[in-house]
């Protein structure tokens, strides 16, 4: 893979233009909409990505009707559950009626043969699905379970991957492991993978009460999940982390934003206008994990979200790498996530039921030419939540997410073939916009996902590097 190519792929310390997404649209998904793009499309075989549908505020989470399907643990309750969120849910749709959303209660399945139900729900509906579907898969998580029924929940993830790459029409597919005892902890998990805020997110693997807490907090308010809890997020004046900021003040939280000192105009500039704190510093100076710490606890009383967003490249291939690239990249993406998180624990700045977030990349999971320091780093953010989900007190989770094709100005800069291999080497055809990493950090933040620790979620469109 060539600098250009694999430079797309860790684009989340990047600049975007603020608020104006438009700007960063997909040429080529224009083309392919006009008379002939369209002609080209059918006698050539192009791709033809579907515009992706994203939440939008006042919007409800799912604009449709979910069928219901599968017999298991979580079955009796998933109407009520949905019904609690205001979607729509039924077991079997009107003539001539389409569906938003599948939702497959597969706990019930104890062998092989059983995995015939699946057969059995999904093919009738699949050409029933209205544009942009979500189908979410529940199962129960493998390790917990011996024998046949090991087996066939262990099924259930080469059936959820693959559907998620013939779905189609802007779909996305997700298999949700959950625990004996949290059953009743799915709701914020079904509310983002049913909705528009997954938009990019497919083909992923989540475990809800697997590691740690099987019980959540109650959420009184879904629009303002957020409210009265206090965020910190390190590189947050620009790219992916001023979007990480926008999301999370928009639903309720108090954003701390953390830069270098190069970045100090613009931090301060959007701290002023959600109404934030920001705090100058380099996150890898010797006294930054106390000088956050201090900061947070006496302006703040603690924190109850960490972002750890801010990430470097010092691209090089290994025959040619200068030990500063090495350990600069190594400093900034793990070690200082690492030493912030652990002063944040042992000061007791991480308030009960808080929330830790890293962000990873594929290039942490499928590896990348000239980036053996980078993908080193970013697997490292997933060791790190590997090392924590089973010991946090209070409470308290970690979570990663992994970029893939975030689209920003920089990728917008990259020579036109360069940028479509990229953009278009995923189920979805496209790449994401920062929103869509956004939203799934918000998801982990919230009060109603105190089940969900131990987690990485690549946000990538199902990309076809990594598993």
């Amino acid at each position: 893979m060539d600098t250009e190519l694999h430079t797309l792929l860790h684009v989340h310390t990047t600049r975007h233009v603020r608020r104006n997404r438009t700007a960063m649209s997909d040429r080529y998904q224009g083309f392919v909409s006009t008379p002939i793009g369209k002609l080209l499309v059918k006698n050539l075989g192009l791709p033809n990505p579907t515009r992706l549908e994203r939440w939008t505020e006042g919007a409800p989470l799912v604009d449709g009707t979910v069928v219901l399907g599968g017999e298991g643990r979580l079955f009796p309750t998933l109407p009520a559950t949905l019904d609690g969120l205001g979607i729509a849910s039924t077991q079997a749709l009107d003539e001539g009626q389409q569906a938003k959303g599948l939702v497959f209660d597969a706990t019930g399945i104890t062998d092989a043969a059983g995995l015939v139900a699946l057969q059995e729900f999904f093919t009738p509906l699949m050409r029933r699905l209205a544009s942009c579907p979500h189908v979410v898969v529940i199962g129960t998580p493998p390790e917990s379970v011996e024998g046949s029924e090991r087996v066939a929940q262990r099924a259930l993830e080469g059936f959820t991957r693959s559907l998620g790459k013939e779905i189609g029409r802007g779909g996305t597919v997700q298999l949700v492991y959950v625990a004996p005892e949290a059953e009743d902890s799915v709701d914020s998990t079904l509310a983002f993978f049913l909705s528009p805020k997954s938009a990019y997110v497919s083909g992923q693997v989540v475990r809800v009460g697997a590691h740690g807490p099987t019980r959540t907090a109650p959420v009184a308010d879904w629009t303002r999940p957020l409210a009265g809890k206090v965020a910190l997020v390190t590189g947050a004046s620009r790219g992916i982390g001023e979007e990480i900021a926008r999301v999370l003040h928009r639903d309720g939280a108090t954003v701390v934003g953390v830069d270098v000192p190069q970045a100090a105009s613009e931090l301060q500039a959007l701290m002023r206008e959600l109404d934030g704190d920001h705090l100058v510093l380099d996150i890898t100076a010797p006294d930054a994990p106390q000088r956050i710490a201090h900061h947070l606890r006496e302006h703040h009383g603690g924190v109850d979200v960490v972002v750890h967003n801010a990430g470097i490249t010092r691209d090089k291939k290994l025959a040619n790498m200068a030990v500063d690239r090495w350990n600069s990249v190594i400093a900034v993406n793990l070690t200082a996530p690492e030493l912030i998180t652990r002063e944040l624990l042992d000061a007791g700045v991480v308030n009960e039921g808080g929330r830790i977030v890293g962000v990873a990349s594929i290039a942490g999971i499928a590896g990348n030419v000239g980036q053996t320091n980078y993908a080193a780093s970013k697997a490292g953010v997933i060791g790190f939540v590997e090392s924590l989900r089973d010991d946090l007190p209070d409470g308290i989770t970690v979570n990663a997410v992994a970029p893939g094709f975030i689209i920003t100005q920089m990728t917008a800069a990259v020579p036109f073939a360069t940028r479509e291999v990229g953009q278009r080497l995923n189920a979805m055809a496209q790449g994401g916009l920062p929103v869509d990493v956004a939203e799934t950090i918000a998801w982990y933040a919230s009060p109603g996902s105190g089940a969900v620790n131990g987690n990485t979620v690549r946000v990538c469109g199902q990309m076809m590097l990594g598993a």
